[in-house]
């Protein structure tokens, strides 16, 4: 049986065919996102990304410890970017906004629409979920990751896996709040350890620090023999994310 045999057979059909066509097309809207973020964001570097519940209360601590954190960064210069919306996300713009380096939102459309934060000197909105986390991705010198939920974890996992697998440059990845994360990095030495899923190593990926001034040490710390651009061969990297 050949792979033709395997295949169904699809019955013509008009409505069928102009959704395939539709489909198709919607690439260049994919192509354009890349292309306008890419555009728009290329003057912000360096960057730290930061990522957290867009559910915390404004009255809670884990958002006074993100806007403390990113107002540091701002002031240090680097610019901030977070997914633009409300919670661990308005407190990190929040902290850059009033800083000295631009507060970078990048907005995502969701059918229950995420509302934008007002704290954003640099608005762009995705319809993509992968376009936008390129973006995160492309242009952060370093990730710093506030308590968060599946998105959150998302994030996090993306980036540990692209420096993993060495397709994307050596960068800090800041865990902060200890007392949140210890579970997950218990698990992580545990099992998947353990049981050999990723090597010892790997945990090394990741730093683990509460206190806020300790955070932007701890990225100066990591370029302090190099610059914050990449190295001619990171930038190769970073063209074929």
């Amino acid at each position: 049986m050949t792979a033709k045999d395997k295949l169904p057979q699809m019955m013509p059909n008009t409505e069928a065919q102009g959704f395939t066509a539709r489909e198709s097309w919607r690439i260049f809207g994919i192509m354009a996102e890349f292309v306008e973020g890419t555009e728009r964001l290329k003057p912000i570097r360096p960057a730290v990304s930061i990522f957290g519940s867009a559910r915390t209360a404004p009255d809670h601590p884990y958002y006074e410890k993100t806007e403390r954190i990113a107002r540091q960064l701002s002031d240090a210069g680097f610019s901030v970017i977070s997914g633009g919306g409300p919670g661990i996300m308005e407190a990190a713009n929040k902290g850059a906004y009033f800083g000295k380096s631009p507060s970078v939102g990048l907005n995502i459309q969701l059918p229950m629409e995420q509302q934008a934060n007002p704290y954003q000197d640099i608005s762009q909105t995705f319809q993509h979920f992968f376009a936008r986390k390129f973006m995160f991705v492309k242009f952060a010198i370093a990730y710093v990751v506030m308590p968060g939920g599946f998105g959150t974890l998302d994030e996090l996992l993306e980036a540990m896996t692209l420096i993993q697998t060495g397709k994307s440059r050596k960068i800090p990845v800041i865990l902060v709040e200890s007392a949140f994360w210890n579970g997950l990095l218990d698990w992580f030495k545990t099992t998947l350890v353990s049981e050999g899923m990723i090597h010892p190593n790997d945990m090394n990926l990741i730093q683990v620090i509460d206190e806020p001034e300790k955070v932007v040490d701890a990225i100066f710390n990591h370029y302090q023999t190099r610059g914050f651009l990449p190295l001619p061969e990171e930038h190769e990297l970073m063209l074929n994310l």
